[in-house]
């Protein structure tokens, strides 16, 4: 197997994907997660058929650092697997990254993305995704329901809606962004938005992303009928102590500088609930270098964008107070990756 040093991610399993163009590629980012994986991949490459015709779906799959044992495993499990590119990289790229280079090798109509630890609720949900899009022309991305291990209920720790959505989360609506466990981009809003922001590296990376298409005239959504199930692995999970919390606080503020957001809640309330949650030092961290990030432009939202962020996201949220009891005082989830 092929290791760049560099840390450009080579092909070491596998054939690239198709170079015409197909109905979709199913993209996971592993490192460290061998036998969820493993599932994860089985899972996507049961998405072929649909009402007894066929799906052209490719599985394209990035290894960011995993042990060479534990690499190892994984290619030998994916060696018999059919419309499957497994790549290797030395370094671990981030989430926004690793998605990048992942969506840029396929050329799929819909890049459809899947966490390494969840797998498809059906086998047709991919199917049933392709419908969506193709009944709705505007429809930029949509958000899956993520339901936990099992599938007998919503994976609490992976909803990343206003609180007052959840009783619709079996249904469908418009929202502002999607929860990267499972998700559905079209690749012309993918192209025309310019992808992630690689440098997020972890966090809001789709929120990020979708403001960005939703100015450019593109309609994110929830599907509750589409559904992957989310084991939540511990391998390799960026705690709440740690990393996570800093790129969390910081990913948030340098999206609120770039659209020229008023920053001072924002700050206060990162600061007050680090305070109550005990990690005031991280809060203050990420806080630091939210504020300190050079950024290279910034946006002002046109009307167009401001009414949709208002009638599909801030109308949601409900008064001050009741942000103050739902996001605030509220028990923050499981960590997950």
């Amino acid at each position: 197997m092929e290791v760049d040093v560099s840390g450009t991610p080579k092909l070491a399993g596998g054939s690239p994907p198709p170079l015409v163009v197909y109905d979709a590629d199913i993209i996971i980012l592993t490192i460290s997660r061998v036998y969820e994986t493993i599932a994860a991949v089985r899972s996507a490459c049961r998405q072929t058929t649909f009402g007894g015709h066929g799906l052209g779906i490719h599985v394209i799959v990035l290894d960011q650092g995993s042990p060479e044992s534990e690499f190892q495993v994984l290619a030998a499990a994916l060696i018999t697997a059919g419309d499957v590119s497994l790549y290797r990289s030395s370094t671990n790229l981030g989430v926004a990254g690793g998605r990048n280079f992942l969506a840029q090798q396929g050329n799929g109509k819909i890049i459809v993305g899947l966490d390494n630890d969840a797998v498809f609720g059906g086998d047709h949900i991919v199917a049933q995704t392709i419908r969506r899009f193709a009944d709705q022309p505007r429809l930029g991305a949509i958000g899956f329901q993520i339901r936990n291990g099992d599938g007998t209920c919503l994976d609490d720790s992976s909803w990343g809606y206003p609180q007052s959505l959840k009783p619709r989360g079996q249904t469908w609506f418009l929202t502002t962004t999607f929860v990267g466990a499972g998700h559905a981009i079209r690749r012309s809003a993918w192209q025309q938005a310019g992808g992630y922001d690689a440098k997020l590296f972890f966090t809001w990376e789709e929120y990020d992303f979708c403001r960005r298409a939703i100015k450019a005239g593109w309609q994110i959504g929830y599907d509750g009928s589409l559904a992957v199930w989310h084991k939540a692995a511990n391998a390799e999970r960026v705690g709440w102590r740690g990393a996570r919390l800093g790129y969390f606080v910081r990913n948030r503020l340098v999206i609120a500088r770039k659209w020229r957001e008023p920053q001072l809640l924002l700050i206060a309330g990162y600061v007050l609930k680090g305070l109550l949650a005990g990690r005031f030092i991280a809060t203050l961290a990420g806080i630091r270098a939210g504020l300190r990030w050079k950024l290279t432009s910034t946006h002002a939202m046109p009307p167009s964008m401001l009414a949709y962020l208002q009638q599909h996201e801030v109308n949601h949220r409900g008064s001050w107070w009741q942000r103050v009891q739902s996001e605030l005082f509220r028990k923050r989830p499981a960590a997950s990756g």
